[in-house]
């Protein structure tokens, strides 16, 4: 980091403490103190966003933005705004396009690892499950591969499994080793206990998203009775350690109704979840059950849900599918993320079970110069309607034809399952979809020119 950088962040430290004890007056100096690193116009637009957000009391991110100040401990928000908006959004973001533009493949915005395959549960059709268990990313390997992240400009890291939190000794040290980078484990959180909540403080940088799929009935339908209630329990542990987590939920045709639904966010927000990630569940492997494919209609209500409840609910949530509008598409293989399971294999991915290139052959930007990577890169976006972006899940002839072409290999080490497998058992999901996300996206259009029109008025 140059020296400009450290005396913006020391800045930005100070400016943070101040804020926190009086964020209703103090917070425009935060946003003061960011503009000069919005290079970007996207970002510059943002700044802009978030000053009229904070103008308005009432405004639901204002609320979110308060509860985080007193929600989280003084060490957690101050990482949280460095690491995160600081360096992963406003100083890596440039240093990515730098380098993208000069080897002309893709460089994400976020990388996600496995440290484990190994999980101390065992969920009915989980996506992860086909891996074969008993591999491990060594930290010699994950520290590797965020050293040459950050070299490209990503400083913001996921972790999947399996459960990651089985490794929580070294994912503890990673974080303190790359104090400037923003962590988040995706986990069933029934290994939090009150010492590692006081830890995962202390480091300040690791957020954690807490699997739950509902209630507990619904939950526990596919995590195994009692799960619900350690849930809760972590998340108790948590909110009064002052940690950043949220929830994470695999949405199916069994559940949907029930965490779309304003009792289950309000549930969730009361629990202390500042972000909430929604899934769809995929059919991946032999043991899938295509039946839990969710209907159009239950795509359609999550898509409405979702955006009701950006405009209400004092909590950031996103749909890894249904928000592909608002980044153009899909943002898998390397365009804003990338996948490295346990094994190695550098997926587009963590729902793209196919790989061509091996984190322990290859570089990273030897990874996204691969040629399944570039064959991404070369057909992004995979459909002009962006509520279609996934190339599996709604373009699934795509994906056959970008694995043939790049002759990717299967990662499902316990059952090597074919491309054209995978892509059979999603096909009428995308056929019944198409019409309904094609009258949303028209929809979506009418709105769009009418707001611009307005504005030229």
């Amino acid at each position: 980091m140059s020296v400009k950088h450290n005396f913006q962040a020391a800045a930005l430290r100070e400016a943070l403490r101040y804020i926190k004890r009086s964020p209703e007056q103090n917070i425009a100096r935060l946003l003061n103190l960011l503009r000069p690193f919005a290079r970007d116009p996207k970002h510059r637009e943002i700044m802009h966003q978030a000053e009229e957000v904070w103008a308005d009391p009432q405004n639901n991110w204002r609320r979110l933005t308060e509860r985080a100040l007193h929600q989280l401990a003084p060490r957690v928000a101050e990482k949280f705004v460095l690491n995160f908006f600081l360096n992963a959004c406003l100083v890596g973001v440039p240093i990515g396009y730098a380098v993208a533009e000069e080897h002309q493949c893709s460089v994400p915005w976020a990388i996600l690892m496995d440290p484990t395959t190994n999980c101390n549960l065992s969920c009915e059709g989980c996506w992860a499950g086909e891996y074969a268990p008993g591999a491990h990313l060594s930290f010699e390997e994950l520290d590797s591969i965020i050293e040459q992240g950050k070299e490209l400009g990503v400083y913001f890291y996921l972790y999947s499994g399996g459960e990651p939190l089985l490794r929580a000794d070294d994912l503890l040290k990673l974080a303190l080793k790359h104090s400037d980078a923003m962590f988040c484990a995706f986990t069933n959180a029934t290994l939090v206990t009150p010492e590692l909540a006081e830890r995962l403080a202390e480091a300040g940088n690791i957020a954690l998203a807490v699997s739950v799929e509902g209630f507990a009935e619904a939950n526990d339908f596919r995590r195994g009775n009692g799960i619900y209630d350690r849930i809760v329990y972590a998340m108790d542990l948590l909110r009064e350690a002052g940690v950043i987590f949220g929830f994470s939920t695999c949405y199916h045709s069994q559940n949907t109704a029930e965490v779309a639904s304003e009792e289950f966010i309000d549930a969730m927000i009361d629990k202390g979840c500042l972000f909430g990630w929604y899934f769809t569940y995929m059919p991946l492997g032999k043991l899938a059950r295509p039946e839990l494919l969710v209907t159009p209609e239950q795509r359609q209500l999550m898509y409405e849900r979702v955006r009701e409840f950006r405009t209400a609910k004092d909590i950031f949530v996103i749909d890894f599918w249904n928000d592909g509008e608002y980044c153009q598409g899909c943002i898998a293989g390397g365009r804003r993320y990338l996948h490295v399971n346990a094994h190695g294999d550098v997926e587009p991915c963590a729902f793209i079970h196919y790989a061509d290139s091996n984190i322990r052959e290859k570089t990273l930007l030897g990874a996204l110069k691969s040629p399944l990577f570039l064959q991404y890169r070369q057909h992004q976006p995979f459909n002009e309607n962006h509520l279609r972006p996934c190339p599996l899940l709604d373009n699934p002839d795509i994906l056959v034809a970008m694995v043939r072409e790049s002759e990717a290999y299967s990662t499902q080490r316990a059952d090597n399952e074919q491309v054209e497998t995978v892509a059979e058992k999603c096909r009428k999901a995308a056929e019944r979809w198409a019409p309904v996300a094609d009258k949303l996206w028209q929809e979506r259009d009418r709105e769009r020119a009418e707001s611009n029109a307005e504005q030229v008025i």
